[in-house]
């Protein structure tokens, strides 16, 4: 495996009419440069001419863009904040009430790769505002169904999946058509910083807007008079930026998009894209699982311990745990965000295998802290609370990492596709069923023993503890991910260039350096 300094020297090239180019500056070994590793990174007066906007405007853009996926997430789990409440005016079980999340999760993967095509190749920046405001309208539906209309429910938070899908595929790639190199990363690790303090904000709003209103149902009404706020900062703020600019050469010519087949083959062909998407299922698993479940975990802790009453039917169920486990998940989410992309950024400049191993590190780390604060709940709501903490500090250094990840191993013009089809992977195995399935196993084991407070809570318990399970699962993917990650970083670093076109299985020969300029030999003539 080539490092980091040594040249692409063996790449495919699929068209015998294109000559590559001679040696570019920037680049690597014999096809350019030889005293720079990487493609040359504009200064900031070079973004700002390539791009058209100033700097304080892009950061401006990143700013609204944070500001929608915040929203985004703490309209998800506004729902987990308010969980018991809604199984209590339903009159539904465990199973039921993850289904809700399985539904919006399903339909939000089923949409993703429509919304990842169109963003590829149509108008971004209105793709995302006519999702958010379908979004804000199905989600104040949502609040007005009845007590004999679940099923009406689980429609619209299917329904909702339209906007989030337009949004996460295509904000990260407005991004990366904004920054480079570094400056990328810091301008991902805050828009990451909105997953964790989205999702807590939802817990706190969920909770709190129910005790002062006296009603769950108000809690699903605030998000969706925020969402005519994004519509209207995304319409006024945001700006198209050209596609991969930032990462061409001045002479390279643009790069063309080309069919959804071929997208998804050369995604298919890159080991780093599919381990990495991987490892980031594993997260979405054990994310999806705890979102849901941990606040319900929580409380039947505390019941069987003796220190709050049992939720019954009619009352309003104890909202402390949700608001505890929302400010933890804020500050985990900021602490391992900031964490993750710091430690990566340090460690990269003596491994160029920084970003999957800090990945690696994050879920492995996690998956021991995570059983602890199960194994431990029955004895000590305060151990429970110290060992979440950790663990979710511990998963969230991989957010910003990832979506680096991806920005830098996919060229320009297929980006929305490759985010659409990670969330397609991370949800498919990930949390669209993690949260159902949490629940099966545990109205199963429910079943299977005298019903008691004390029964519901082994039953969540045991069925929690699969979460440890695939963190750990995870963490093999990102090392896998390490395996390639330098390769898979050239390659597409030559195809901004210029200098390498992809090819299909069948092409066999490969271009090499030959006095001075690039030439494409069969593979059979070179002795390696």
């Amino acid at each position: 495996m080539a490092g980091s300094d040594t040249a692409p020297f063996l790449s495919q090239a699929d068209d015998p009419d294109d000559e590559p180019a001679s040696g570019h500056p920037g680049l690597s070994g014999p096809m350019g440069n030889p005293k720079s590793g990487d493609p040359e990174i504009p200064d900031r007066e070079g973004l700002q001419r390539i791009t058209g906007l100033s700097q304080g405007h892009s950061t401006l853009i990143v700013a609204v863009l944070c500001y929608i996926n915040l929203l985004n997430y703490m309209d998800r789990f506004t729902v987990a904040g308010v969980l018991p409440d809604i199984e209590q005016f339903f009159s539904i079980g465990d199973s039921s009430s993850g289904l809700i999340q399985t539904v919006f999760i399903s339909s939000y993967m089923v949409l993703a790769p429509v919304f990842g095509y169109l963003g590829d190749r149509y108008n971004r920046k209105y793709l995302m505002c006519g999702g958010i405001a379908f979004w804000s309208l199905v989600t104040l539906g949502s609040s007005f169904i009845p007590r004999e209309r679940f099923w009406l429910l689980l429609l619209t938070r299917g329904l909702v999946g339209v906007g989030e899908a337009s949004y996460s595929t295509i904000a990260p790639t407005l991004i990366a058509d904004l920054f480079v190199a570094d400056q990328r990363s810091r301008m991902l690790s805050v828009f990451y910083f909105a997953i964790p303090v989205g999702s807590g904000l939802g817990y706190i709003a969920g909770s709190k807007v129910k005790d002062v209103a006296g009603d769950w149902h108000w809690a699903l009404r605030v998000t969706p008079g925020l969402g005519v706020v994004a519509v209207l900062l995304l319409f006024l703020v945001v700006q198209e930026p050209p596609r991969g600019a930032v990462e061409r050469h001045s002479g390279s010519p643009p790069l063309s998009p080309t069919s959804w087949w071929a997208d998804l083959k050369a995604l298919a062909r890159n080991p780093s894209f599919v381990l990495s998407s991987l490892g980031f299922t594993a997260v979405a698993f054990v994310t999806g699982s705890l979102a849901l479940w941990a606040p319900a975990f929580l409380l039947r802790s505390r019941v069987v311990l003796g220190e709050t009453l049992p939720c019954l039917p009619g009352d309003s169920c104890s909202s402390s745990d949700s608001l505890i486990f929302g400010l933890i998940t804020c500050l985990t989410g900021v602490l391992g965000v900031g964490l993750g992309v710091e430690i990566s950024r340090r460690l990269r400049r003596v491994n160029p295998r920084a970003d999957p191993l800090v990945c690696a590190a994050g879920l492995l780390g996690s998956a021991p802290f995570l059983f602890l604060s199960l194994a431990c709940a029955r004895g000590s709501i305060v151990a429970t609370y110290i060992f979440i903490f950790i663990g979710e500090t511990l998963l969230s250094m991989n957010w910003a990492i990832v979506a680096d990840i991806l920005l830098y191993v996919v060229i320009p013009t297929r980006r929305s596709t490759a985010e659409a089809f990670q969330i397609v992977l991370s949800h498919l195995l990930g949390d669209a069923g993690s949260p159902y399935l949490i629940g099966l196993i545990s109205d199963r084991l429910r079943r299977s023993w005298p019903a008691s407070f004390l029964s519901e809570f082994r039953a969540l318990q045991f069925s929690l503890m699969l979460c440890a399970f695939v963190g750990a699962l995870g963490g093999a993917a990102f090392l896998g991910t390490a395996m390639f990650i330098e390769d898979d970083r050239r390659r597409a670093q030559l195809h901004m260039q210029g200098l390498l076109h992809e090819s299909g299985p069948s092409d066999d020969r490969i271009v090499v350096p030959q006095r001075g300029r690039s030439t494409r030999v069969p593979v059979s003539s070179v002795l390696i």
